[in-house]
């Protein structure tokens, strides 16, 4: 079988797979989030906290609500990190110093897990399963409740009221994360990666010298790093490391993972509003351009120009062999068009414009099909935005889903759409004129701003993934990529809160002869563009000077 069939092959069968639990999950989702019922065990985390799981907030009360928790989680992980030298179970490792603490302290709660140091030399089982692995969980859980908050911004009418985000948070982790999870850790122990707390042991005599590796409760981090598109790795290697990822089918496994709550979110959207086709047009949407990208990912990989890549049979510098083309291919485009981050090849070493589509998915904001929770929110903030244009060109006010797109509601739509492009842009050209950061860049000209500006799109996307070749433990970068994870995480969530609250306010109007009918697959289509036009008037003239430069060249 070749390297194209095989590719082609394993898109196919995670499609199939995609589309097999699409319907039971979504569903499943929708019954979690509209349950009037609650579990005993989620009644004593309720009376622990102090939290009445039946008072509705207004989205005020709802943003405060996220933003106590995340900045809790952010103090304690800081914590953690710099009492790791007196923690048991530290391997030995020193407490991790302030700069460090910080940014990935940022990193997880933030859902970027954006991670500047070596995994495996770095951080303790205490750190890496109390630590980072909770955070794993429950931010990928702030993420779902804030999108269901959004969601019910649609769905209700004459009030301010979206839920309560306590109630959300513990549903999302322990009746969706925590079980898929458990069974997804079983399954990639059964396939060979590994789950203990053993030691560091010294493996065999290399040049003279010993390798040394240790243990870890791997498989458990690596099935909710995936299922929660966080994407920070046990070992620097992340997904490449076979101890984290060890066969072809696990790592299609961990693609599934990836993508199954963010496209399946689709249609918990679409019944919670009252219309499963609504959620269809969302999938169609995030799908099209999902498979888009793998399409062309794979055709610049396998285009191979030159005698070695020619004998390779394709751009196999940085790839696993056991992964090839395809399988590398498949898990870049989906865990750049997520919030992931994790990588089973180095993005530095795909080909110039191999680079830079896993550039321009993070750029698109992340939503073909996204991040559990974010991707949903962000599809329907362009959804909002498409609406608007439409309406501009027939002349009418422009509605989505019953509700007017005024004033307001565009102004938030905006400001929602300019966090991020602002950040990186600001951040990658301070980076670029000051005189130390670019001593950071492995390579100059194209390919070495291709490496910042790759860093601040991951970081202020809220994706995680790296360019390789960038040292990013510097003061500057710990400093700077944390900002732009705070901002870029929780900035949006205040505009798409306030937009959930303006539109659980409204009057729903009836549909008329002049209603954009915005199930039908030419809405789809439009939304499609105004997503790749848009994005691309934001950040061509900056892809420009890196990947297109360096791919024409």
């Amino acid at each position: 079988m070749g390297p194209v069939t095989s590719g082609v092959l394993q898109l196919l069968a995670l499609i199939g797979a995609l589309a097999l639990v699409h319907l039971p999950a979504g569903s499943y989702m929708a019954r979690v989030y509209s349950s009037p019922r609650h579990l005993r065990v989620e009644k004593w985390l309720y009376r622990g906290i102090g939290a009445d799981p039946d008072a509705q907030m207004t989205w005020p009360a709802y943003l405060r609500a996220v933003l106590a928790f995340s900045a809790v989680g952010v103090l304690l992980l800081y914590l953690l990190q710099r009492l790791q030298g007196v923690l048991p179970g530290s391997l030995g490792f020193s407490s991790v110093d302030p700069a460090q603490s910080f940014n990935t302290a940022v990193s997880f709660v933030t859902n970027t897990n954006w991670q500047s140091y070596y995994g495996e030399q770095t951080m303790g089982h205490v750190v890496q399963t109390a630590g980072l692995a909770v955070q794993n969980f429950v931010s990928a859980a702030v993420g779902m409740a804030v999108a269901v908050a959004l969601v019910r911004g649609f769905a209700r009418s004459r009030t301010g009221e979206l839920g309560n985000f306590w109630a959300d948070l513990v549903r999302g982790t322990l009746r969706i994360l925590v079980p898929v999870a458990a069974l997804a850790a079983v399954v990639l122990v059964a396939c060979g990666a590994i789950q203990n707390f053993s030691g560091i042991h010294e493996v065999g005599q290399f040049m003279g010298g010993s390798q040394q590796w240790n243990g870890g409760a791997v498989a458990s981090q690596e099935a909710i790093k995936e299922l929660g598109t966080n994407g920070g790795g046990y070992f620097n290697a992340n997904s490449a490391h076979p101890f984290e990822n060890p066969t072809p089918f696990s790592n299609l496994l961990e693609i599934f993972l990836i993508l199954v709550i963010p496209f399946s979110l689709t249609r918990t959207f679409g019944l919670m509003v009252g219309s499963v086709r609504q959620g269809y047009a969302i999938l169609a949407t995030m799908a099209t351009i999902w498979v888009g990208f793998v399409a062309l990912m794979m055709w610049t990989e396998f285009a191979h120009h030159g005698p070695a890549l020619q004998a390779a049979g394709a751009a196999m510098e940085g790839k696993e062999v056991r992964f090839g083309v395809g399988g590398s291919s498949l898990f870049a485009v989906s865990t750049t068009l997520t919030s992931t981050g994790a990588v089973d090849s180095f993005h530095s070493s795909f080909t110039g414009l191999g680079g830079g589509i896993a550039m321009l998915g993070m750029m698109l904001g992340e939503i073909a099909p996204g991040g559990t929770g974010s991707g949903l929110y962000g599809m329907l903030i362009m959804a909002v935005i498409a609406v608007f244009i439409a309406g501009l060109m027939v002349g009418r006010t422009p509605e989505y889903l019953g509700k007017k797109i005024g004033g307001r509601e565009m102004k938030l739509a905006a400001c929602y759409l300019l966090v991020t492009p602002t950040l990186v842009l600001v951040c990658t050209a301070a980076s670029m004129a000051l005189p130390t950061p670019p001593h950071s860049m492995l390579n100059s000209g194209a390919h070495g701003f291709s490496e910042i500006l790759y860093a601040f799109t991951s970081a202020a996307n809220n994706n995680g993934s790296a360019f390789a070749g960038l040292n990013a433990d510097t003061d500057w970068f710990n400093t700077m990529t944390g900002l732009a994870m705070l901002l870029g995480r929780f900035l949006p969530m205040v505009f798409v809160l306030a937009l959930a609250g303006s539109l659980a306010r409204q009057q729903p109007v009836p549909v008329t002869a002049g209603t954009l009918r915005t199930e039908k697959p030419l809405f789809a289509g439009l939304l499609v563009g105004a997503i790749l036009i848009i994005t691309g008037l934001t950040y061509f003239p900056a892809l420009a000077l890196g990947p297109l430069a360096e791919g024409l060249a």
